[in-house]
């Protein structure tokens, strides 16, 4: 049995009943999440189009990819188009999906696809009203070290990247 605690314009929560391996029933409240996706931009000079992102949570200036939540009736791809040009202002001929994982599988029902976008054109930012966002077009072995010393927080860059980078360079 569920019960919605609250229902915002992006998620809910619900509190769940669920019966234990030991047959217990237990409450837990769960976010019910639409989905969303982050999308890798690779330059074709193989520079990655990074966004600095306030974060209201973190109360700081995230350095991530750009992301964003599925909209009712969209696809993931369709997504993720819409979401790299809007956040980065560039336009991807190639979308190819990389992985897919659950953000926070204790407590939110977020599924999150990574797509690689290539071929990627220049055109302009379209934020939302609430957005705050920074393009950083950043050298790929920067990256790599911004990876290892710290310089990206965020958990879905930190997973896009890690996988991308170990498809890319197979068991260097």
């Amino acid at each position: 049995m569920s019960r919605i605690l609250m229902s915002g314009a992006v998620f809910s929560v619900e509190q769940r009943d669920f019966t234990t391996s030991d047959g217990q029933t237990a409450t837990r409240d769960v976010v019910v999440h639409p989905g969303a996706v982050t999308i890798l931009p690779v330059l074709d000079d193989e520079r990655i189009v990074l966004i600095h992102n306030y974060r209201v949570p973190a109360g700081k200036e995230l350095l991530e990819l750009p992301a964003g939540t599925l909209e009712a009736g969209e696809s993931t791809e369709e997504c993720a188009r819409r979401e790299l040009e809007e956040e980065t202002g560039y336009r991807a001929s190639e979308i190819e999906p990389l992985c897919e994982f659950y953000t926070t599988p204790g407590i939110c029902t977020e599924r999150m696809w990574v797509f690689v976008a290539t071929g990627l054109t220049r055109t302009t930012q379209q934020l939302q009203g609430n957005e705050q966002i920074r393009v950083a077009v950043t050298d790929i072995n920067r990256v790599r070290r911004m990876l290892l010393d710290g310089s990206i927080e965020d958990g879905k860059t930190l997973a896009a990247l890690g996988i991308f980078f170990l498809r890319r360079d197979g068991d260097r």
